[in-house]
C-alpha cells in the first residue's frame, strides 16, 4: 500500500516540475489584473490615435464637409461673414454644368492630365531603368533630377513664363539662334500651343515623382530573375515585357492613380503661366472653381464644381485599382 501510493505521488511531482520546466505551470495573474491590464493597453492606443484624429477631422474632415454644405447654399461675400446663407439645393450644381464654360474646362482638363500623365510615367521609366545602370556620378545626376520636384510651384510657373516668352523668351532665342524659327513663338499666347506648353511644363515638375517611386520599385526586383530569363532567352525588350513590368505593376498603379488625382487639381502651373488663357483655351475645371470662388466671388458655385472634380478623381481612382486588381488576380 505505501509502494501503491508513492508511486502516483512521485509522478506528480514530476510532471509538476516538467511543467514548470516548459512554463505551463508559471503562474498566471488573475483575470481581474489581466483584464485591466488589457484596459490600460487599450488606452494608451487610443491615446496615441487622438493627435491624428484631431488633425485628419480639423485640416481633412471639416473642410470636406464644409464645402459640400457651401454647394447646397447661396454663398456671396456677405453671406460668407455672417454665414447666414439661403439654402438653394442643387441650384449650384445645375448652373456650373449646365454653363457654355464647363464643357471647354473638361475637355481641357482631360487633355491636361492624360498629356501630363502619358509624359511624365513614360520619360520617368526610361529614366529610372537608365538609372538602373552603374556609371559614375549615378547618384548625383538622381539627386539633380529631382529639383523641379523641390522648388516651389509658382517659382517653376515664374521661371517658365520667361523661358516660353515670344519676345524676350530662353526658348525662342535659342531656337533662333539654331535658325530654326525666324520668328517668336507665342507659346502661352496662342490658344493651340498654350495648352501644350502648359502640359509640357507640367511634365517636366512631375518627372521626379515617377522616377523615384519607378526607381525604387525596380529595385526590389531580384536579379536572379533577370538571370534565370537571360538563360531562357529574356534579355532587352523581352525581359522588360516578361519580368520587369509584370513585377513593376502594383507600384505602376500607385503611381498613375496618385498622378491623376494630383494633376485633376493642379492650379499653381496654370495660373502662373496662363491664368487659364487665352480665351480659356487652358482652362481647366480646377482654375474654372478657383475663379469663380475667389474672382466672382459665387462659393457656392466654386464649392460645386470643387465637388465635381473630387467625384471625378474618386470614381477613376476606384475603376482603375478594380481594373488593375483584376489584371493581377488574372
Amino acid at each position: 500500500m505505501t509502494l501503491a501510493t508513492d508511486i502516483p505521488q512521485s509522478e506528480g511531482h514530476a510532471a509538476g516540475k516538467a511543467a514548470r520546466a516548459n512554463g505551463t505551470g508559471a503562474e498566471q495573474p488573475p483575470p481581474k489584473r489581466r483584464r485591466s491590464r488589457q484596459r490600460r493597453e487599450r488606452l494608451f492606443q487610443w491615446l496615441f490615435l487622438v493627435p491624428a484624429v484631431v488633425y485628419m477631422t480639423l485640416f481633412f474632415g471639416y473642410p470636406v464637409v464644409k464645402n459640400v454644405v457651401m454647394s447646397f447654399q447661396e454663398y456671396t461675400t456677405s453671406t460668407f461673414f455672417t454665414g447666414e446663407a439661403p439654402w438653394v439645393g442643387f441650384t449650384n450644381y445645375v448652373t456650373v454644368l449646365s454653363s457654355s464654360l464647363f464643357s471647354t474646362s473638361l475637355v481641357n482638363t482631360v487633355l491636361f492630365t492624360l498629356g501630363s500623365i502619358i509624359g511624365q510615367f513614360v520619360i520617368g521609366l526610361a529614366l529610372a531603368i537608365f538609372f538602373q545602370r552603374k556609371f559614375p556620378l549615378n547618384g548625383i545626376l538622381r539627386s539633380l533630377l529631382l529639383l523641379p520636384w523641390l522648388l516651389p510651384l509658382i517659382v517653376s510657373s515664374a521661371v517658365w513664363r520667361w523661358i516660353l516668352d515670344k519676345d524676350s523668351g530662353a526658348l525662342n532665342r535659342f531656337l533662333g539662334d539654331l535658325g530654326i524659327i525666324e520668328t517668336g513663338v507665342p507659346w502661352l499666347t496662342s490658344t493651340s500651343l498654350a495648352l501644350i506648353a502648359v502640359v509640357g511644363v507640367n511634365i517636366w515638375i512631375g518627372i521626379p515623382f515617377n522616377l523615384t517611386i519607378l526607381y525604387g520599385g525596380l529595385q526590389e526586383i531580384p536579379d536572379e530573375l533577370y538571370e534565370a530569363g537571360s538563360l531562357d532567352g529574356a534579355t532587352g525588350w523581352k525581359s522588360f515585357r516578361h519580368i520587369t513590368w509584370p513585377m513593376l505593376r502594383p507600384v505602376v498603379s500607385v503611381v498613375l492613380v496618385l498622378g491623376v488625382v494630383y494633376t485633376l487639381k493642379v492650379l499653381d502651373i496654370i495660373l502662373g503661366l496662363t491664368n487659364g488663357g487665352p480665351a480659356n483655351s487652358t482652362q481647366t475645371i480646377a482654375t474654372q472653381s478657383y475663379n469663380l470662388s475667389f474672382h466672382e466671388f459665387k462659393f457656392g458655385e466654386g464649392a460645386a464644381l470643387g465637388n465635381v472634380l473630387v467625384i471625378i478623381s474618386l470614381v477613376f481612382a476606384v475603376l482603375y485599382l478594380r481594373a488593375s486588381r483584376r489584371a493581377v488576380d488574372e
